[in-house]
């Protein structure tokens, strides 16, 4: 492999080379197990992944060698298999360590062998860690072992077993370092024996683990105002002021948002639970009841009590919060990526020319026109074609903004005019229908486009780059007008944070965050494909085998030879190695160049079996391509795979729908003209909206008011629905009903179930029955089955209705906390009304 080739990350790991091939084979037949594949699938995947291939090459060149694993297969496979090399290496070094210390047993080493998690490796090797300055050391080290153990196994008081004990002059640990403690009288005394004795005691796993299941199952976590001065400033978490549910069955929004609360120092967090309990279940573990003299006794019932209190509870609260944080992180992960790959793989509208405009009051309507290849446009003077209008208050010029729009449109043929879904998005898209509806001969046709991270992406280097030319503020009209072209190309520019799809993406994991988007934008790309002659370093850098370095390569080779002409003129690139060209080189396209075969999606390694079709078939590789009739004639059983790596029907396939976009058709949502601001909307009204975020506990839409309005879980179809995942997606256009306007939350609640006929009620009777059935609609409200096990199987277990289990959350990075205030009286809407009230919160455009 040459030097300069990019290298994947597990080829820069050690871990892998560490393990021996029993270790290897083992994890191999687990990851199997776990993901119900074979284990020649993982050995065959293992192999390409550690000789440096991409997830992407494998999953498209490689199907005959894993056995047809699709991308997600393979995602799923990478991520286990690493956290699984990572587990056997650590698995390796505390083996060791405790077989240098001499405390390796059968007993741990089955348990090291069992741990499914490093937070459980950790706790097996707690007990054993070196702590040369902790009491029970100390007290070691002065000598204290001898009455210590005498007090654990004989009958004798403390004193007694202290009688012929006397403190050395001066200690030293075993480094030899001098320790200043002071052993001089007998509480200090006792209170060293004391802690030899606890700490011995932290070895019994056993017990610890019989004590964590049982503290795990009643424990709460209560969550506070930190003090009176918070109130005000952090009003988002009001709902958490006062707020206490079990621990175990919290979801992982709600843990998020007040683990936020405490981050702000807005919220105190307590995790409470009894100890009595578990204090007896130390006391007979070790049968200390049945310990004398009563002195003795006493004293190691206060050494089980501290072992409780001041060890294993203060440990067991941190590990069991942490694997909630860690499982809420991973689900709040995997909601992202989830909707950023919906959002990327948006359908475009395509080689149109667009009016991209940026709303705004103050400083006026930003616009820019791109040409059908993404381009803006320049005027006769070979300056770019942008304006600004001021049509709003405080100017007031809305007569000079449609004469300037108009002429816009009109000399340039617009196609399609692409406004930015944020402040006076609806005014000017008012603005610009009376505009087209004015004049017959405008062919183009008003588009709003979800505009978040346009202002990011402005002010990046890389825009500086591209529109060095341009003015930063009319440089989000550009953006605008290009999402709309070719939402993947333009979006991969914007870090996805600022693109407005996670959950609470600012509070986890930003290392295992960055990893996974990354991961998810790489497919994305790679299933469409590019266009090497005129991708931006910024869609470039996310292809199969290429990085940033490599990627700003090709586009400075381009800008200093010319358009490349063939897939082989690749190799030309300074750093562009042969494992690199092979990784990538399926995914760039070159239209118009020498050879066809280069703007499709079959592989260069493959071109020599595509001249043996071209024989049998006595056709010109023009004539096949996109001919299903003469490719469907072929003879392929003569024919094998070019070196058992890709067949020679998914080359056919290739050539009959040459670099086909697996992107949906372009479609726009209907938004109603007489709909513009939370305050147009009525209980009952029907719209046409975008679902703009899908989370665990719903999703959001936008229907043109500048808030986006939640569809809760509840109410997202008649049916239940265990993920909202699996019913809509970013960029679906859905049906919406109004259910509930809080217009000064700026909340709004919405339903997609269909509206069911109802018989006629009169008032009184309607009223009568508002108590009675307001339990029976909560009981029968099922709750999201969003588990907080990651886990995809997780989600399957059947869930009972439960009245109090509704998700609620905010909008504003969805943040904000669920109510936790006293159910008010069911209003005319009945419960459910009441319920999305509560749950029914929305994102304010910014």
């Amino acid at each position: 492999m040459s030097s300069t080739d990019t290298l994947t990350p597990s080829q820069t790991s050690t871990n892998a080379q560490v393990l021996d091939a029993t270790t290897h084979a083992n994890i191999h037949d687990k990851l199997a197990r776990a993901l119900g594949i074979k284990t020649a699938q993982v050995n065959a995947f293992v192999k390409l992944y550690d000789e440096g291939a991409t997830v992407p090459f494998i999953a498209r060149y490689r199907k005959e060698k894993t056995q047809n694993l699709d991308d997600a297969q393979l995602r799923a496979l990478e991520k286990s298999l690493n956290y699984e090399r990572d587990m056997a290496t650590r698995r390796l070094k505390i083996t060791e360590l405790l077989s240098t210390q001499d405390n390796l047993t059968d007993e741990l080493q089955t348990r090291i062998d069992n741990a499914t998690s490093k937070l459980e490796l950790e706790d097996i090797y707690l007990p054993y860690r070196p702590r040369r300055r902790s009491p029970a050391a100390k007290a070691r080290a002065a000598g204290l072992d001898v009455a210590a153990q005498a007090v654990l196994t004989q009958e004798v008081t403390p004193t007694e077993a202290l009688a012929d004990y006397q403190a050395p002059s001066s200690i030293s640990d075993d480094s030899g370092n001098e320790i200043e403690v002071d052993f001089s009288d007998i509480d200090k005394q006792l209170a060293g024996v004391q802690a030899i004795i606890v700490d011995e005691w932290t070895q019994a796993l056993d017990l610890l683990d019989n004590l964590r299941s049982g503290f795990a199952k009643t424990a709460t976590i209560t969550s506070s105002v930190a003090s009176d001065e918070k109130r005000e400033v952090g009003e988002k978490f009001k709902d958490y002021f006062e707020h206490s549910e079990s621990l175990a069955r919290l979801p992982n929004h709600r843990l998020l948002a007040m683990l936020r609360g405490r981050q702000e120092n807005v919220l105190g967090l307590k995790i409470e639970g009894e100890d009595a309990p578990f204090i007896e279940k130390v006391i007979k573990h070790f049968e200390v009841d049945a310990k004398a003299p009563a002195e003795r006794r006493e004293f190691l019932t206060e050494a089980a009590t501290s072992l409780w209190k001041d060890k294993w509870r203060p440990h067991i609260e941190h590990r069991l919060l942490t694997e909630k944080r860690l499982t809420a992180e991973a689900d709040a992960i995997d909601v992202f990526a989830n909707n950023l790959q919906h959002l990327l793989m948006s359908a475009p509208a395509g080689r149109k020319v667009i009016l991209g405009v940026d709303p705004g009051i103050r400083h006026g309507v930003k616009m820019a026109i791109v040409d059908a290849q993404g381009h803006v446009m320049l005027d006769s003077e070979d300056k770019p074609v942008v304006a600004t209008v001021y049509p709003f208050a405080p100017d007031n010029k809305m007569n000079e903004a449609k004469v300037v729009i108009d002429e816009l449109l009109s000399t340039y043929n617009v196609d399609l005019v692409a406004i930015g879904n944020g402040t006076a998005s609806r005014e000017t898209d008012a603005m610009i229908k009376e505009i087209l509806a004015a004049n017959d001969a405008l062919k183009a046709k008003a588009v709003i486009v979800n505009e978040s991270g346009a202002s990011v992406y402005s002010a990046s280097e890389l825009a500086s780059d591209e529109l060095a030319n341009m003015d930063v503020s009319v440089r989000g009209a550009v953006s605008i007008a290009r999402r709309l072209q070719d939402p993947l190309s333009e979006l991969v520019k914007v870090d996805p944070k600022a693109i407005g799809v996670g959950q609470y993406q600012h509070d986890v994991n930003q290392t295992q965050l960055a990893d996974s988007l990354d991961k998810v934008t790489q497919d994305s790309v790679n299933a469409v494909g590019v266009d090497v002659n005129t991708a931006s370093p910024a869609i470039l850098a996310h292809i199969a085998g290429l990085n940033r370095n490599v990627a700003q390569q090709i586009v400075t080779y381009r800008k200093e030879h010319g358009a490349f002409d063939s897939r082989e003129s690749l190799k030309n690139v300074p750093r562009l190695g042969a494992k690199t060209f092979e990784q990538a080189a399926g995914f760039l396209r070159v239209h118009g160049g020498s050879n066809p075969l280069d703007a499709t999606g079959v592989h260069p390694e493959s071109y020599a079996l595509v001249d043996s079709l071209l024989v049998q078939t006595n056709k010109a590789l023009a004539e096949i391509i996109g001919n299903d009739g003469v490719l469907n004639s072929i003879d392929t059983t003569a024919l094998a795979a070019n070196d058992d790596n890709i067949s020679v029907k998914a080359i056919i396939e290739e050539l009959a729908k040459p670099a086909r976009d697996p992107r949906p058709e372009f479609k726009t949502a209907n938004f109603r003209d007489d709909v513009n601001s939370i305050k147009d909307l009525t209980e009952g009204m029907t719209l046409e909206g975008v679902v703009t975020n899908v989370t665990a506990f719903g999703c959001f839409v936008d229907v043109g008011v500048h808030q986006d309005g939640l569809v809760h879980i509840s109410q997202m179809a008649n049916d239940f629905v265990a993920d909202p995942m699996n019913r809509v997606k970013p960029g679906d256009i859905v049906s919406v009903r109004v259910i509930a306007i809080d217009e000064k939350r700026g909340r709004i609640g919405f339903s997609m179930k269909p509206e069911a006929e109802k018989p006629a009620r009169t008032s009184a009777a309607a009223k009568s029955n508002a108590a009675s059935t307001s339990n029976e609609d909560k009981a029968s409200r099922p709750r999201s089955n969003r588990s907080n096990n990651s886990h995809p199987a997780a989600d399957k277990r059947p869930s009972k209705p439960r009245a109090n289990r509704q998700d609620k959350e905010n909008t504003n990075n969805r943040s904000k906390a669920p109510r936790a205030e006293k159910a008010e009286t069911p209003s005319k809407m009945g419960t459910l009304g009441a319920l999305l009230k509560e749950a029914g919160v929305t994102k304010t455009k910014k």
